[in-house]
């Protein structure tokens, strides 16, 4: 079995919209209010997958959910006509494209039954949020449905809370081989909530059969929350032996890198001091939120947005990385500023998983002509821009849902409907 990274990306559906509900998210919180462009949106997170294909990189997708979620307003004893302020703007929630919540996944090599895990996380910090993963869920079933290669969870129960693989990291000498996971969760976060909790965490642990030993739960840094990283994935990403984090990104960073040096001597910590680019000019830049990945011939990339680049610290730090002997030999820039805008960067928009493709729904997989495809329907069907108070114009839910009909039909996933 050829077991690979593949990276799916959520495409960003067309009801997304600037309502800043995300507490601690400063780009979110900075944008409320502005208007959205889902049409453009969209057509970014796609071209941002055809340039990953164009490295050589294995590319899948999950769909947009249903929204405005009718079934949710529902079970609030409210509907899309009658929706008081409060509700509306997480029932149109575009959120879902953040791929990276989606799920915690385990790949085969680590786990006791020699199968990948996939627990969805269950978001319940953040109301917008907190309804995603029945959706989820479902095509995570459909894309994984192979029980001998690949094993579903629930989400954890809401009393705890768990935002997946945002803050969830794996170090292994390669993407085929056992390695080291590692769960980061928050205590306190000043004015801003820790969302990820240790209890979830553990829990996922337990479920995807790790081995305790080679499993480390670490606490991310006070200070990184408070500063805006509403994610560990904010402040650090990690790719095979190699971990790329801020200065202050951890907790008790000394005791985390012993312990992940003594499980994986191999590893390589590439740390960016403070001194060089400060906490607030990482989280405006994301420049961790990018995608660190292994290519075909050789090497790491960081898959970075273009506000990295218009960050001063952040690159001069980068050229003066890459002008050196380290791992990471290439940068490349994509544009994905509506994602940026709300809150999320290349790395949020995409879930890693370690698996043979030929052991997945081929519908979850994509080449040039299926994104070819893809960006025809989102052109002809998403919304151009979405304002605040076009959230209560009655032909707005009916053209966001014939928009996501057109493209389930397109790929032939009919049972998303």
């Amino acid at each position: 079995m050829a077991l690979v990274e593949i990276n799916f990306d959520g495409i960003i559906g067309p009801s997304h919209n600037y309502a800043g509900l995300s507490l601690g998210n400063l780009a979110s919180a900075a944008n409320r209010g502005m208007v959205a462009r889902p049409r453009a949106a969209a057509l970014q997170g796609l071209a941002k997958m055809r340039h990953n294909l164009g490295l050589g990189l294995a590319q899948g997708i999950f769909l947009p959910h249903p929204r405005p979620n009718r079934v949710w307003l529902e079970s609030l004893g409210a509907t899309v006509e009658d929706a008081p302020d409060s509700l509306r703007p997480a029932a149109f929630s575009a959120s879902a494209m953040w791929a990276a919540n989606a799920a915690t996944v385990s790949p085969a090599p680590d786990t006791i039954d020699g199968r990948c895990h996939l627990t969805p996380a269950n978001l319940r910090t953040m109301a917008h949020r907190s309804h995603e993963w029945p959706a989820t869920l479902a095509q995570l079933r459909l894309a994984f449905a192979d029980a001998s290669h690949f094993a579903l969870h629930n989400p954890v129960p809401p009393a705890f809370g768990d935002e997946g693989a945002a803050n969830h990291m794996r170090l292994a000498p390669s993407h085929d081989a056992s390695g080291v996971e590692i769960f980061v969760y928050g205590v306190s976060g000043g004015a801003f909530p820790a969302r990820q909790h240790v209890e979830a965490s553990r829990a996922v642990a337990r479920l995807h059969g790790l081995d305790p030993a080679r499993t480390l739960f670490v606490a991310q840094s006070e200070e990184a929350i408070a500063a805006g990283a509403f994610h560990n994935d904010v402040v650090a990403v990690a790719n095979e032996h190699v971990l790329f984090a801020h200065e202050q990104a951890f907790a008790d960073k000394e005791t985390f890198y012993a312990a992940l040096r003594g499980l994986l001597p191999e590893v390589e910590i590439l740390e960016v001091p403070a001194a060089a680019v400060s906490l607030a000019d990482a989280i405006r830049s994301y420049l961790f939120n990018a995608q660190l990945v292994t290519l075909p011939e050789g090497g790491m990339a960081l898959v970075l947005p273009e506000e990295a680049r218009e960050t001063p610290s952040v690159w001069a730090w980068l050229e003066e990385m890459i002008a050196g002997n380290g791992p990471i030999r290439r940068l490349c820039v994509v544009d994905v500023r509506q994602s940026m805008a709300n809150g999320g960067g290349p790395a949020c928009l995409r879930l890693r998983i370690v698996a043979d493709p030929a052991t997945i729904d081929p519908r979850f997989l994509v080449d040039e002509a299926r994104l070819d495809r893809l960006a025809g329907i989102v052109s002809a069907r998403w919304p151009k821009r979405i304002a605040p108070a076009d959230l209560l114009d009655p032909e707005l839910p009916p053209a966001i849902e014939e928009a996501r009909r057109g493209l389930c039909e397109a790929l032939d996933l009919r049972e998303l409907l």
